[in-house]
């Protein structure tokens, strides 16, 4: 993890005309109908571990991210704050595209500990902002912009694919000795009749 000071104009953080598009959706799509289906969490479960502090001093002070950079796959977006829905980790809207979300029951970026920031993977309407986060690979980097001005420089360490109903709460959310990020999306086939997707990829990154 590497972290420097870098003053970002909050126009820039926020104004949704400066998205990156994404490549055009080519795929059939595989995902729930926004009109009929309330979007849910991360996982079909609540957590049943909470994040622990490290005994360490955080690197940084507490601060939110508001934007995440993964040049890999393209991804350049505003990061929401979410916390618990209904009993499951929140996420941002379901027609909001290019939006991610940090889950404010873990540390925020540069704490130490884990970090969760979570996207859709698509919707009716095409592509979302993690439609590619399967394709990270070891050594893909991750920065996050923190409301502070300092942004936090991540590596990716391993990318797991795991069933929703058996999402590896411990292993995500245990404490780090230094700071550390998880990203997390629906993927693998897509269930029709409960009209979710069955899997979730999980990244690790520090």
């Amino acid at each position: 993890m590497k972290e420097k000071l870098v003053l970002v104009p909050a126009a820039v953080l926020i104004t949704a005309g400066l998205v990156l598009a994404f490549a055009a959706y080519t795929g059939a799509f595989r995902g729930p109908d926004p009109s009929t289906v309330l979007p849910k969490g991360i996982a079909t479960t609540a957590p049943k571990v909470t994040p622990s502090a490290s005994t360490a001093a955080p690197s940084l002070a507490m601060s939110p991210p508001n934007r995440i950079l993964i040049p890999a796959i393209s991804v350049n977006a505003p990061v929401m704050t979410v916390g618990l829905v209904y009993g499951s980790v929140g996420v941002p809207p379901l027609n909001s595209h290019n939006l991610a979300a940090w889950y404010n029951g873990t540390v925020t970026p540069g704490q130490n500990g884990p970090s969760l920031i979570d996207g859709h993977v698509d919707s009716v309407t095409g592509p979302s902002v993690f439609f590619r986060l399967k394709d990270l690979r070891k050594g893909d980097a991750v920065t996050v912009y923190r409301t502070d001005g300092r942004t936090v420089t991540f590596h990716v360490t391993w990318v797991q694919v795991t069933a929703k109903t058996a999402f590896p709460w411990k292993e995500v959310l245990k404490a780090t000795p230094g700071p550390e990020l998880r990203l997390v999306t629906c993927g693998g086939d897509f269930n029709y009749q409960t009209r979710h997707y069955v899997d979730n990829i999980v990244v690790y990154a520090n």
